[in-house]
């Protein structure tokens, strides 16, 4: 409705890849797809794989990272047989979906700006073909930014732009690459990400009414991204590296026209009216807003600390030397995708720690369960206080994102990916958990023998309170001050991380993840914790920077 009453004529939708089990496939698409039809929608689709989208990898799953050889996004053969299965489930879905079968399909994307990656020139041929050989017959298209426009696209598809600010060469790169063909800006940037440790990132509402109105009056079609941002729950953000690593947040509001909680924004009701021009007939009433709540405080009133947590986990595994997560013998021999892992092993002296950086991404070490300080890629070394006798070394990995975007996809491998050492030598024989936090191991730890937490409580800890709701469950913002950096898990399921260091400062919690009466909420806590858990009714994302 919201898409609607401003105006939008089609839907641009990537099929995320990782979150599709091939199981609910089938449904998934099909019934999204179906209800943008009935909506009055035509639907321009990117079938992936790859999709980027601040996504941990792109939307690709991280077992195919379990080849120590793979080459993604390549025509590698375990890449291209990866993609043969997942297009041999998805595509008959989509076939009877096309425009030319009664459907709302009227394009579809091959793979995505895969000029700026371009490692294979065989591979767009190859995405092309895949589609086609399975039934698709709609117009295909490509997508790219500037610099990645001359490599990225595909005898037969249609090339279209991305950008944010419109300049005179971006028209005549089209003209001069595709002359008497329609101009696209396939991913119309109305905003920008965050990342951790950053400002929020704000586009002003008159400078894209500006864009969009010059987009417009250049008779070239115009693709918003994004019109609605959402949110990158549980541990699927992705992340950025360009020299320096940095994760996004949980946040996708994008700066968006409607907002991550699905609220009107003035750059929505400038689109509306820019869109207007363009209509013969009235455009319908905007839709109603959904109320947001304030709730009462969450008290946590209980505790278990990560070290009695630990016997909830799959395992442990004994390994001579450090595993990366994604080769642990876990999930049905699919390796650990998300959260943290956990490594310890035996010492009898003290001295330099040194990562060797192998830590990705980022570690807190103890020693008999006692901090002593934090790797990560710009700490590669950590002193180890002396002991008496034979003391536990633990290293806990957080892997706090996959990049998503860039050259450097194939070496996204997450926990210790190679040795650490003890003044100059390996360390060896390690007992590794995977602390993937998944609905069961959530499930098994609501049974754990919770205790009242002390005022001092071991950390890192999970604790545990109530969130009481009267009636109709609304929508509502996390808000945890005091509280260091950790993961919110709302009934069991994975909210999303937090971190004190911001610039989100507050996590969207739908009214749907929340029952009426009483919700568990747990808290798992690296450093430091505080004693409640707030939910107000209006987010805050954070000081704003404008884009650049």
């Amino acid at each position: 409705g919201m898409v609607l009453s401003c105006s939008l004529e089609s839907a641009g939708e990537f099929v995320p890849r990782s979150a599709v089990p091939f199981i609910c496939l089938s449904q998934f698409p099909r019934a999204y797809i179906n209800q943008a039809a009935e909506v009055g929608l035509w639907v321009i689709l990117r079938p992936g794989p790859y999709i980027c989208s601040e996504w941990d990898l792109g939307g690709l799953p991280s077992w195919l990272l379990r080849d120590k050889d793979m080459r993604l996004r390549t025509t590698y053969e375990g890449f291209t047989e990866a993609v043969d299965a997942y297009f041999d489930k998805l595509i008959p879905i989509v076939v009877p979906l096309q425009f030319k079968k009664g459907g709302p399909i009227i394009a579809l994307q091959v793979e995505n700006e895969y000029g700026s990656y371009a490692m294979d020139k065989e591979y767009m041929p190859y995405i092309k073909e895949a589609l086609l050989s399975r039934g698709i017959d709609e117009l295909l298209m490509t997508s790219d930014n500037k610099e990645g426009f001359k490599q990225g696209g595909v005898n037969g598809a249609l090339g279209t732009i991305n950008l944010q600010k419109l300049k005179h060469q971006h028209i005549k790169h089209l003209a001069t690459a595709q002359p008497h063909k329609p101009k696209m800006v396939m991913e119309y940037w109305t905003g920008w990400f965050d990342s951790w440790g950053d400002l929020h990132h704000i586009f002003p509402p008159e400078d894209m009414a500006n864009v969009v109105t010059e987009i417009l009056r250049k008779d070239m079609s115009i693709n918003l991204y994004m019109f609605h941002g959402g949110t990158n729950f549980g541990f699927m953000n992705g992340a950025l590296e360009f020299n320096i690593y940095k994760a996004d947040v949980i946040s996708y509001d994008y700066d968006a026209p409607l907002s991550e909680a699905g609220d009107y924004t003035v750059k929505y009701l400038l689109l509306r009216d820019i869109f207007s021009r363009y209509h013969s007939e009235r455009l319908p009433d905007m839709p109603t807003l959904s109320r947001k709540a304030a709730y009462e405080n969450s008290i946590m009133y209980q505790h278990v600390s990560m070290w009695e947590a630990l016997q909830y986990t799959e395992g442990p595994f004994k390994s001579e030397s450090p595993v990366n997560m994604e080769n642990l013998p876990v999930n049905n021999d699919n390796g650990q995708s998300y959260g943290y892992t956990l490594y310890e092993t035996q010492i009898n002296r003290g001295g330099v720690l040194h990562s060797q950086n192998n830590v990705r991404d980022r570690a807190l070490v103890f020693v008999d369960q006692q901090f002593i300080g934090i790797l990560k890629y710009k700490t590669v070394e950590l002193a180890v206080p002396d002991g008496k006798g034979v003391r536990k070394l633990s290293v806990l990995v957080e892997n706090c994102g996959r990049v998503n975007y860039g050259k450097v996809l194939d070496q996204q491998r997450k926990g210790l990916v190679g040795d650490i050492l003890l003044n100059n030598i390996p360390l060896k024989d390690f007992t590794i958990y995977s602390l993937d936090m998944k609905p069961g191991f959530i499930d098994r730890l609501s049974g754990a023998h919770w205790k009242v937490a002390p005022d001092a409580p071991t950390v890192p800890g999970f604790f545990q309170g109530r969130l009481f709701v009267d009636g109709y469950p609304r929508d509502t913002f996390v808000k945890l001050p005091g509280w260091s950096k950790g993961v919110v898990f709302i009934n069991g399921q994975n909210l999303g991380r937090y971190w004190s260091i911001g610039p989100q400062q507050t996590l969207y919690l739908p009214g749907p993840w929340l029952h009426s009466g009483i919700n568990q909420i747990i808290i798992f806590e690296e450093q430091e914790a505080e004693k409640k858990v707030l939910f107000v009714d209006t987010p805050d994302l954070g000081m704003t920077v404008d884009i650049q």
